[in-house]
């Protein structure tokens, strides 16, 4: 063979190879992990799930082999596409503008896609990492029960609020009829309220909404109860 056709049964048998595998490092329970699992479901993504214990040995994101993959050692991590990604709505937003004609994740009005984003962000930013395992950890076994409770219950407020603003009757999820970025950071966060006995009878939109989703099969694969790494005492299948 000459150099040049060398090469080119290189980039043959280059362009032949499996694609790398997909692997979500994840824990069962871990909110922003569950928002990613219903993400990859919806956009019909086949991947390996890797559990990252948050509690074993003080926690296995804390391990240097979890922190080179992830320097805030939190979970969720993507390998995708060649990449590591970390932090679930900037993962989110990637899968979306990478595979839009699966299940897009965001409307195509500008309105609407910025009232996604902003409850997104609310339970994002002002829900989840104020009643997070670091803070709950940090506040104390006798306060973290209250605490959680309370965080939750001011965010929920919000999230009633702007689910009711401009509602339609026929809207089934968060903003209008499609699953939307918000509606994968509204499930794990109302499992996250019955947690921490908040009384989600003071949430009826929040309550519809829910339930309407947990009827979806890709909201029912990403439960927590479903996962690899479930607990068996808690497991449902």
């Amino acid at each position: 063979h000459t150099q040049s056709q060398t090469l080119q049964h290189y980039f043959i048998q280059s362009n032949l190879r499996m694609p790398e595998a997909t692997v979500l490092y994840s824990y069962f329970r871990s909110s922003c992990s569950w928002r990613i699992r219903i993400a990859l479901a919806l956009k019909k993504i086949k991947y390996e799930q890797r559990a990252v214990h948050l509690l074993n040995n003080g926690g296995e994101q804390h391990s240097d082999t979890y922190k080179s993959l992830n320097p805030m050692e939190q979970v969720p991590t993507l390998m995708i596409d060649g990449m590591t990604l970390t932090q679930s709505l900037p993962i989110i937003e990637y899968l979306n503008e990478t595979r839009p004609d699966v299940n897009p994740l965001l409307p195509d009005s500008p309105k609407e896609r910025f009232k996604v984003r902003q409850i997104s962000e609310v339970i994002n930013s002002g829900i989840q990492p104020v009643q997070n395992l670091s803070v709950l950890q940090a506040v104390g076994a006798d306060r973290k029960i209250q605490w959680g409770h309370d965080a939750i219950h001011k965010g929920l407020v919000a999230v009633e609020e702007l689910l009711k603003a401009g509602r339609s009757p026929t809207d089934k999820y968060c903003v209008g009829s499609t699953v939307t970025m918000a509606d994968l950071c509204l499930v794990p966060q109302v499992y996250n309220a019955s947690r921490f006995k908040v009384d989600m009878s003071l949430f009826p939109t929040i309550e519809r909404v829910n339930a309407a989703l947990e009827e979806l099969e890709e909201f029912k694969a990403a439960h927590f109860s479903c996962q690899p790494d479930t607990p068996h005492e808690i497991r449902t299948s």
